[in-house]
C-alpha cells in the first residue's frame, strides 16, 4: 500500500486547459470517464489520454439502451461530455502509466441534456434553490461491511462501536482514507461501526453537486482497497440477520452567502423558521420519496425498530430514535447548524436522494409548514397507541409499500421528472416481483418441517 501513501492531492482543475496540463505533468495514459445510473450505479468506460481533446469538444458517443433506466433501442445514441473540474488521478493505479477520472454529463444527439441523466437532475433542483439565493451543503456519513470475499458474509472481527483492540480493518481505513485524500476528497474520522465488521468514514460536508460526485466516488475507493487488502467491502444495507445495518445519515443545511439560514440565536433550539419549516417538508413528504432513499428490498430488512434504524416520523434534538436528529448548538458555531436525516442507506442514488431531500424541504419553506414539537423519549420503547395519540407515523415496511406511496407523489415526479419517476417505479415493480416469487432458506426451515 506505499503506492497510495505517497500519492498527493491534485490542483483542483477549472477548465479544459487546466486538465490538459495536469495528464501531461502525470504522465496520465489513460481517462475513465464515469457517469451514473438511475439506481446510482456507476458505469464507466475508458479512452485513450489522445482522445481527451476529443472528448471535451465532442463528446464521447454510446449506446443508451444498455444502460438501466436510459433510453429505448429506438432512441438510444446518447453522448457523455466530462466535466473538467471533476478531474483526479486515480490512486489504485500505477503512477507509471497513470489513469485520470472525470465525471461525465449526459447529452441527447442534438446537445440537449438528457432528462434521465441523474446528475441531471440533481442540477435541476439545485437552480432551483439557488434562484432562492441559497446554497445546499450535504455531509453524509456512510457506513459499510468488510468480509472476507462476496460469497458469504464471514466477517473480519467481531468488534463494536469505536472498538480499538477488537478492530481488524485499522490499516485498511487508513490506506482508504489516504486515497480518498489524494483525490482532493476531505476525510473528518474514521472508526469501526456496531455491527460486527462494519465501518465508517466521515465526510466533510460540501455543496450537494460535489457530494454526490463524492459519494460515488468514495463507494469506489472503499472497494477497491479493500481488494488490495484480498478482502470484499460492501454498502448493502442489511448483510446479516441479528445485527444492524448500514445507514447514510444525512447532515444538510442551506447558507444564505457566509451566513446559515438554518441558525437563529434567539430560537430554543437555535434554528431559524427558515430550519423548522424544512424539516416539517422532511416530514411530511419523507414517505413518498423512502423509495429513492431506500431503493432495495434489502432496505427494508434494516427498516425495522430495534437495531438503531428510524422507522418513526417525527424529529428530536438528542434522541437518536427519531427520524430527524438535530445535533445540539455549540457557541460560536452557527455555521455548523443543521439537521441529520436518518433514515437513507449507502445503496441509494445520491443525485436522487439529495434532489428529493432538497425539494420536500424546500416545499416546506414554500408552504410554511408547521414543525411538530421534538420527541426527545425513545421511540422504540412507546406503545402503538402511544404513537398513534402523539401522531407518529412510520416509514414504509416494504419496497412494495413504498413503491405505492411513490406513485401517487407529485412531489416526486416533480423532482426526478417523468422519465426517472415512471423508469425507477417500473424497475422497482420488477425488482419486488422477482423477490416474491422466491423461496427462501427461512420458509424452508420453518415450514418444510411442519406443513
Amino acid at each position: 500500500m506505499e503506492r497510495v501513501k505517497m500519492l498527493k492531492a491534485t490542483k483542483k482543475p477549472r477548465d479544459k486547459k487546466d486538465v490538459m496540463e495536469l495528464v501531461r505533468k502525470h504522465n496520465v495514459k489513460f481517462i475513465r470517464l464515469w457517469f451514473s445510473d438511475i439506481h446510482g450505479q456507476l458505469k464507466s468506460f475508458e479512452v485513450p489520454v489522445e482522445e481527451l481533446g476529443f472528448a471535451f469538444d465532442e463528446g464521447m458517443g454510446f449506446d443508451g439502451s444498455s444502460i438501466k433506466g436510459f433510453a429505448r433501442i429506438d432512441e438510444s445514441d446518447m453522448i457523455a461530455r466530462p466535466d473538467p473540474s471533476t478531474f483526479v488521478i486515480l490512486p489504485w493505479r500505477p503512477k507509471e502509466s497513470a489513469v485520470g477520472r472525470m465525471f461525465c454529463d449526459i447529452y441527447e444527439p442534438d446537445g440537449s441534456p438528457y432528462k434521465g441523466d441523474p446528475r441531471y437532475i440533481l442540477k435541476l433542483n439545485l437552480e432551483k434553490v439557488k434562484k432562492k439565493g441559497y446554497t445546499f451543503y450535504i455531509g453524509p456519513e456512510l457506513e459499510y461491511f468488510y468480509f472476507k470475499t462476496d460469497k458469504a458474509t464471514e466477517t473480519l472481527d467481531e468488534g463494536g462501536y469505536f472498538d480499538y483492540p477488537m478492530d481488524a480493518a485499522e490499516d485498511l481505513r487508513r490506506d482508504t482514507i489516504l486515497a480518498l485524500e489524494s483525490m482532493g476528497i476531505k476525510v473528518e474520522y474514521s472508526h469501526h461501526e456496531v455491527a460486527h465488521s462494519q465501518h465508517e468514514i466521515d465526510l466533510r460536508y460540501e455543496d450537494a453537486l460535489t457530494m454526490a460526485d463524492i459519494v460515488m466516488t468514495y463507494r469506489i475507493i472503499v472497494k477497491e482497497i479493500a481488494k488490495q487488502y484480498n478482502v470484499y467491502a460492501t454498502f448493502m444495507p442489511k448483510p446479516m440477520f441479528g445485527q444492524n445495518g448500514s445507514g447514510m445519515h444525512t447532515h444538510q443545511s442551506l447558507f444564505k452567502g457566509n451566513r446559515n439560514a438554518f441558525f437563529d440565536p434567539k430560537d430554543p433550539y437555535f434554528l431559524s423558521d427558515t430550519a423548522k419549516k424544512y424539516i416539517a417538508g422532511l416530514l411530511t413528504h419523507v414517505k413518498e420519496f423512502t423509495l429513492i432513499l431506500n431503493q432495495w428490498v434489502n432496505s427494508y430488512k434494516r427498516l425495522v425498530p430495534g437495531y438503531e434504524a428510524p422507522v418513526y416520523i417525527c424529529w428530536a434534538r438528542r434522541n437518536r430514535s427519531t427520524l430527524v436528529r438535530v445535533p445540539l448548538y455549540k457557541p460560536g458555531k452557527e455555521k455548523a447548524t443543521r439537521l441529520e436525516l436518518r433514515s437513507p442507506d449507502p445503496a441509494c442514488n445520491p443525485y436522487l436522494a439529495f434532489s428529493c431531500m432538497l425539494n420536500a424541504g424546500l416545499k416546506g419553506v414554500e408552504r410554511g409548514y408547521t414543525l411538530p414539537e421534538p420527541i426527545e423519549t425513545d421511540v422504540y420503547h412507546l406503545s402503538p397507541e402511544q404513537r398513534k395519540n402523539m401522531n407518529i407515523d412510520c416509514l414504509p415496511g416494504s419496497l412494495n409499500r413504498a413503491i405505492e406511496y411513490a406513485e401517487e407523489s407529485d412531489l416526486l415526479r416533480e423532482t426526478l421528472g417523468d422519465h426517472i419517476f415512471e423508469q425507477f417505479i417500473a424497475s422497482k415493480k420488477v425488482e419486488w416481483d422477482d423477490y416474491r416469487i422466491q423461496i427462501h432458506s427461512f420458509e424452508i426451515k420453518k415450514y418444510l418441517p411442519i406443513l
